[in-house]
C-alpha cells in the first residue's frame, strides 16, 4: 500500500518508515501540510500529524476533504477531546494518539482501507500482468488461456485481486475466505497459495510479504 506520511519529526518518521516498510507498505514522507495537499493523489492512505510547521493538521484535513476521499488516519500527540472530535468531524477515518503500538497501527490501517474499499465500486474484471480475473464469471486466464481453480483457490485469488497492488494480511485472507483464522485454517491457506502459484505460473506477480501476508501485482 502507498502510504503518505505527513510528519515533521524525523525520529518518528524514520521509525514509521522502517516499521511499515517491513510489513509491505511503501511510504512517502512529507514534512509540511502544503506538500501533503500536493502529494495525496499518489497515495492509498495518509497518516497525518497535526503539529506541522506551516499549517495546522486539522486545516490540512479540511482542505484535503474538499478535494479527495483518501482514507486519513490522524496520528498525533494531541489527545484532547476537542481535537479528537474536530478531527473526526472534519473527515478523519480514525484518530490515534502517540505513542501508538505498531500492531494497533497496522490493524487500524487495515480496517480503514477495508472500509474504504467496500465503499468504492469494485472492478469486476481485474487484470494484473497477463493474469485476468473475472470476479462475476469466476473465470481466470493467464496469457489468454483458461486456468482451472478450485472454489477455495479462486476465493483466495479473488480476495487478492480486489486489492491488487496492495499487501493483504494473512488474517484478512483467512477471515474473508474461511470466516475464522484458526491455526488449521492457517495451514490450509499455505496449501492453497502453493497450489495457486503452481497453476498461475507467475511467481513474480504473487509475492509474499514476510511476516504479514501477500500481494498480487506490483
Amino acid at each position: 500500500m502507498r502510504v503518505l506520511l505527513v510528519e515533521d519529526d524525523d525520529g518518528v518518521a524514520g521509525a514509521l518508515t522502517d516499521s511499515l516498510g517491513a510489513h509491505g507498505h511503501r511510504l512517502t514522507r512529507v514534512r509540511r501540510g502544503a506538500d501533503a495537499l500536493l502529494a495525496h493523489r499518489d497515495a492509498d492512505l495518509a497518516l497525518l500529524d497535526l503539529g506541522l510547521p506551516d499549517l495546522d493538521g486539522l486545516e490540512v484535513l479540511r482542505k484535503l476533504r474538499a478535494v479527495s476521499a483518501l482514507p486519513v488516519i490522524v496520528l498525533t500527540a494531541r489527545g484532547d477531546e476537542r481535537s479528537v472530535v474536530r478531527g473526526l468531524r472534519l473527515g478523519a477515518d480514525d484518530y490515534l494518539v502517540k505513542p501508538v503500538r505498531l500492531s494497533e497501527l497496522l490493524a487500524r490501517i487495515e480496517a480503514v482501507t477495508r472500509r474504504a474499499a467496500a465503499a468504492r465500486p469494485q472492478p469486476r474484471v481485474v487484470v494484473v500482468g497477463d493474469i485476468e480475473v473475472d470476479l462475476d464469471a469466476r473465470r481466470v486466464q493467464v496469457g489468454g488461456a483458461d486456468v482451472e481453480l478450485t472454489a477455495k483457490e479462486f476465493a483466495v485469488l479473488a480476495a487478492l485481486a480486489r486489492r491488487a497492488g496492495t499487501a493483504v494480511s494473512r488474517q484478512q485472507l483467512m477471515d474473508e475466505v474461511w470466516g475464522d483464522a484458526f491455526v488449521a485454517v492457517s495451514r490450509s491457506l499455505d496449501v492453497h497459495l502453493t497450489q495457486l502459484r503452481a497453476k498461475l505460473r507467475r511467481p513474480e506477480l504473487l509475492t509474499t510479504i514476510r511476516g504479514f501476508g501477500y500481494r498480487l501485482g506490483g
